[in-house]
């Protein structure tokens, strides 16, 4: 592995920001840090950049130890929430500052920064000034500046947080692709569960400091193994382990060891169908169109259900229904 990060931990004063974190990123690996605000991944991130010293643990990157490894010879590549842009310099003069910085000769600066404009698609807008730029313009940017020295691994902090949907889609599928391009392992943190699941190769879910479960995209959001992963990647129905025995006892076959108590089913909108049925259990609350789909709240006495279909004639609120659900399809998760 590249990255590799061993009982790492920090503290500020007696609050735990990060407690007991192993983590391996590869070499050509996109890894996203999810999860709210206050969970430990900006921390995180600041001790792999050097910016912040753990407590405890280790950190190394392609063998070498970086405990006490100043920020500025780790050579990595950092894109920041703000962008940070010098205001009073041109796109291309952005760009070059890193190799400005370390003496560089001027025809490698200038060949160095019109490889970058050309990957970012913004050559033609070389000469201009951050404040005549749109917010995604100036993303693409701080991103290419990042990129200057030849980072070994990049960072990206919440690097689209600022931008609205539309252009947060864009610059999504293009950092996808200078990645994919490049093949330089990146980190990047993120609340957005959208964001993660589109960009990463390895998702790694974090709450209170702890990381609860690392994996692919379609691992966390078809496998989660806690509720808190279930509740944060995606919608989900969670339901109590007592209410399954008793309204869906066949649902129960696949309970772990450790008793009912410890754990809840989950089971994603999309796998439930809703079929009308005069003397059916399930009462019709509300349906939203959300386009590509249709979303159906209902409720089965206190359990609540989300369901989503397509295509499928809406149910009327106060409606009667049934409810299917494959076994196959269903995941436990610890509470």
């Amino acid at each position: 592995m590249t990255l590799e990060i061993s009982r790492l931990s920090k503290k500020f004063d007696d609050f735990v920001a990060l407690d007991d974190i192993n983590l391996s990123v590869g070499e050509h690996d996109f890894v996203c840090l999810l999860g709210p605000s206050g969970c430990g991944k900006t921390t995180l991130l600041r001790i792999i950049a050097g910016l912040l010293q753990a407590d405890t643990g280790t950190l190394t990157f392609e063998g070498r130890d970086l405990t006490d490894m100043p920020a500025r010879e780790r050579n990595f590549g950092i894109v920041f929430q703000s962008y940070s842009l010098f205001p009073n310099m041109t796109v291309a003069e952005n760009v070059g500052y890193g190799l400005r910085i370390r003496k560089a000769a001027r025809s490698q600066i200038t060949q160095r920064v019109g490889q970058l404009l050309d990957l970012i698609r913004m050559a033609s807008m070389a000469d201009r000034y951050p404040w005549q730029l749109s917010g995604g313009q100036q993303q693409r940017v701080a991103l290419a500046r990042a990129l200057t020295v030849d980072p070994r691994l990049i960072l990206l902090d919440e690097p689209l947080s600022a931008l609205d949907a539309r252009v947060r889609d864009e610059m999504r599928q293009e950092i996808h692709d200078v990645q994919r391009r490049l093949g330089i392992p990146t980190i990047m943190v993120t609340h957005d569960q959208e964001e993660a699941l589109t960009l990463a190769d390895k998702v790694v879910c974090m709450n209170n400091g702890v990381i609860e479960q690392i994996g692919t995209p379609q691992t966390l959001y078809e496998h989660p193994n806690t509720r808190f992963v279930a509740d944060f990647v995606g919608v989900s129905n969670l339901l109590q382990a007592d209410w399954v025995a008793a309204q869906w006892p066949a649902l129960m076959a696949g309970c772990p060891d450790g008793g009912p108590e410890a754990h809840q089913l989950c089971v994603r909108p999309q796998h439930i169908r809703l079929l009308p049925a005069e003397d059916g259990p399930v009462r019709v609350d509300s349906t939203t169109f959300l386009g590509n789909l249709l979303r159906t709240r209902t409720h089965w006495g206190e359990q609540r259900f989300i369901v989503e279909s397509h295509g499928e004639a809406p149910l009327p609120a106060g409606a009667r229904a049934r409810l299917e659900i494959d076994a196959s399809h269903c995941s436990w998760v610890r509470c």
